[in-house]
Parts: C-alpha cells; structure tokens; sequence
C-alpha cells in the first residue's frame, strides 16, 4: 500500500506497486482507493441466521494497529456518537442482507475525522477479536455459528452490550525492533489472571514459536463496567505475561494502554509509530 498527495507520486507508486505485484503474483493488476487522513478502523459484528434475521452486536474499534496488522481492539468505540454509531449498524445489516448472509461476519469501515465512513470489506467469518464482542454480550460466538449452521434460528433481535471490553493481541515479535517476529522456544511461560480477565491461547512452558506461521501467541482480554477499568485491568494483566526465551508485545501494550492518549480514546492508525519511535 501506497500514499500519493499528487500526479507525480501517484505515477511513481503505481508503477512500483505493478511490478512488485507481477514478480510476487503474475499480476501487475492495481486498484486505488480514497485516502483518508487519520483514520479509524471500526468493524461491526454480524449475525444471520437461515431464515433471514440479521442483527448487529455492536462495533469494535481496531484502530491500534502496526503495519497494517490489529494490535488492541475494544468495544464500544469512543469515536461514535449514538447517531453515527445507527448509521453504521444500518450499513453493516444493509450489506449483509445484500448477499443474503448468514453466519457470524463482520464489516469493516475506515471512520474520517469529519464522520464519513467508508467501507472496507465484509469478513465472511469469526474474527480473532470476537472476544470483545463476547464480553459485553455474554454470547458465545463460536456457539452461535453452529446453531445457525443446523439452521437454528437466532430467537433475539437485539442484545444490549454491557460495559467495556479490551482486547491486546501478544505476539512474538520484538518491539524494539519494528516487531521483528520471535521464533524460538518459551522456556517459561506465565499467564495473567483475575477478575475481568480472559486469555485464549494454544501456547504453554516448551511450547516451540515456529518461524513460518502468523506470531499470535495469546488474546489478553478485559472487561471492566467503564473503560478506564477495562484499561487498567489489562494493563495490570499485561505486566505479568511472561515468555521467557521469546519476546513479545505485551508490555509494549501495556504502554499503549496506559498513554493519556490511549485514555482520552484520541486513536489513530499512527498511533503505534509514534510509540516506536520515541522509544529508540
């Protein structure tokens, strides 16, 4: 992905874009899409059942993210007013109903400061931030994929979201070093625990981090009644995660979470940069 501000730019990035694209695919073929500046990601949380229900559970705010890659979700978003927050639900159902979708899915929209919003794509599955979603809704997701899959109904038509839930993805990757990935064996491994807090991992003491899959060692996830105790619950979780022999990412989320920005909700997609950068 590439940035043009003008003519010139923009001939220069999409001749390197084609040609990268034909040596790794065999196809030069390129799309360009409306840049928006400061940007946030925000995904809405589709269910549809076989006999054409569609319900939204609430959005996800995925704007911590570095090189493109999510890296802190949570819900709800401190971007949207009640308004914006239905106008968004309306075009997620709308684009569902579109192809008739049943399944958990979601769809994903860039939010521009000035409160249009664009959409992305829709994700015709369960995405590795569900568990935001599930801790405000007591829904099992992966549940109701498969009572909709028999051909269940849904049986609601609204489930009313209940606090805040954060959720930090800790990968093996090196912070201090543009997340270089970690392969390696964790020699030791610690996961946090406490009240409002959920760890989904496959990891353990032994555990070998292969050098040639996607670096997701653990999902760190908080609920709290506000979002400050949401925060603070999993920055405390945070600092106990330990994989000794392999670096991760969560003390740097940690540092994340407890920035004034991060509290004040003022997020963008630079955001991790500016970490980095003031680190080295």
């Amino acid at each position: 992905m590439r940035i043009a501000h003008n003519d010139v730019a923009l001939k220069n990035a999409v001749t390197t874009a084609s040609a990268e694209a034909q040596a790794a695919f065999g196809d030069p073929s390129v799309y360009i899409e409306k840049f928006v500046e400061n940007a946030r990601h925000i995904e809405f949380q589709i269910l549809g059942d076989t006999q054409g229900h569609i319900i939204t559970l609430g959005e996800r705010e995925c704007t911590i993210q570095r090189r493109h890659q999510k890296l802190i979700e949570e819900t709800p978003s401190t971007a949207l007013t009640s308004s914006l927050r239905s106008k968004m639900a309306k075009a997620a159902i709308r684009a569902a109903r579109a192809i008739n979708y049943s399944n958990a899915g979601t769809a994903e929209f860039l939010l521009g400061k000035d409160g249009q919003f664009y959409f992305i794509e829709f994700n015709a599955r369960i995405q590795v931030e569900h568990t935001v979603t599930e801790e405000v809704t007591n829904l099992d997701l992966v549940k109701e994929q498969f009572r909709i899959a028999s051909g269940e109904a849904l049986g609601y038509s609204y489930v009313r979201p209940e606090g805040c839930a954060i959720e930090a993805r800790v990968n093996a990757e090196d912070p201090d070093h543009n997340f270089t990935p970690c392969p390696g064996v964790i020699k030791r491994l610690h996961l946090p625990g406490g009240p409002g807090i959920r760890v989904d991992t496959h990891v353990f003491s032994g555990y070998t981090v292969p050098r040639y899959y996607d670096s997701l060692l653990a999902k760190v996830i908080s609920w709290g009644r506000d979002r400050n105790e949401a925060i603070n619950r999993l920055a405390g979780a945070l600092d106990e995660f330990t994989t000794e022999g392999v670096k991760n990412t969560a003390k740097f989320c940690a540092q994340v979470l407890r920035s004034d920005r991060f509290r004040r909700g003022d997020l963008s997609m630079d955001m991790v940069d500016s970490f980095v950068s003031r680190s080295k």
